[in-house]
């Protein structure tokens, strides 16, 4: 049995890998501030004598014996991580420093969740983990994107430097249940506001491409990964790669719903990537992994999320 940290346990996907990982036999510590996180996403796992939950802010040091870490802990949506730019930036950037103090002090394996926005808006596509990018440093997202770009400096510093045993993922757009419907993605903003019959928001002309991995198989890459006794440590990208229009996202949650909603236009945001796909060669090549549930498949268990809870 495994002692397994999971930061920002109670968070969208964290609170996916810590049923995962529950339920492979490890034991599980949930750590999370809740500034995005929800108890109710975990309380179903809080009465199992292998799970533990710690109120805890990553920015501060913390002392935990534990073999693996999984960093999860920020605010990836928006309108969350432009709440406090400057919490943001700390989270990523002290955060993972003191994640990196614990794996160096515990011999502990780290493995950070990066983000697809460390490429900006692409100029490559599709993005491929050798390409360093087309990011605005100060622009209103960079707090995260930046953030996100420094703390992977950070672990291949204290790799080389200390030897700290780390893993890279880059995750591309993730959507499923338990998704906060307020956190302005495009998925739940389509689904919410379909399920309403509000006029579905699209921002720009609807064209700007995404490629949606559905929660599950986003886990399994993670923990494959984690897992992984090739010495590769990454970056790899997780994600999706097949790539469909935004505006086609909202006419596929338009049929399923059977929603009379209206589609309405609004300016695109600045800094909002056009285009974003992965090239998951090295993830199907080195990890044996790629996404495997549809996207209508997920889209139907997702859309029974938002409506049980309605």
């Amino acid at each position: 049995m495994k002692r397994i940290l999971v930061t920002g346990g109670a968070g969208f996907i964290g609170n996916h890998l810590c049923r995962r990982l529950l339920n492979e036999g490890n034991y599980v510590i949930c750590l999370d501030n809740f500034f995005t996180g929800l108890k109710r996403h975990i309380e179903d796992m809080l009465d199992n004598p292998n799970f533990e939950l710690i109120e805890h802010d990553i920015v501060e040091p913390v002392d935990i014996e534990v073999d693996q870490i999984y960093n999860m802990a920020c605010p990836a949506s928006p309108p969350h991580y432009q709440y406090d730019p400057v919490k943001t930036m700390k989270t990523s950037v002290l955060g993972i420093i003191n994640m990196l103090e614990l794996a160096k002090k515990y011999k502990a394996t780290l493995l950070h969740a990066s983000t697809s926005e460390v490429y900006g808006n692409p100029l490559v596509h599709p993005q491929q983990e050798s390409y360093w990018g087309n990011v605005n440093p100060i622009g209103i997202r960079s707090c995260y994107d930046e953030g996100k770009r420094a703390a992977e400096t950070l672990m291949m510093d204290y790799h080389r430097q200390y030897g700290v045993d780390i893993r890279i993922i880059r995750i591309f757009n993730t959507y499923g249940p338990n998704m906060d419907p307020k956190d302005g993605r495009v998925v739940s903003n389509c689904i919410v506001q379909a399920i309403n019959g509000d006029d579905i928001t699209i921002y720009g002309d609807g064209s700007q491409t995404r490629s949606f991995c559905y929660v599950s198989d986003l886990v399994a890459g993670a923990i494959k990964m984690m897992n992984n006794d090739k010495g590769f440590i990454g970056p790899v990208n997780l994600g999706n790669p097949s790539e469909r229009t935004v505006l086609n996202l909202a006419e596929i949650v338009l049929e399923m719903t059977g929603s009379k909603s209206k589609i309405t236009y609004k300016d695109l945001p600045s800094d909002d990537p056009v285009k974003r796909k992965p090239d998951i060669t090295k993830a199907q090549e080195i990890l044996g992994w790629k996404p495997e549930v549809d996207i209508k498949d997920g889209l139907k268990k997702t859309i029974e999320y938002f409506k049980s809870i309605q």
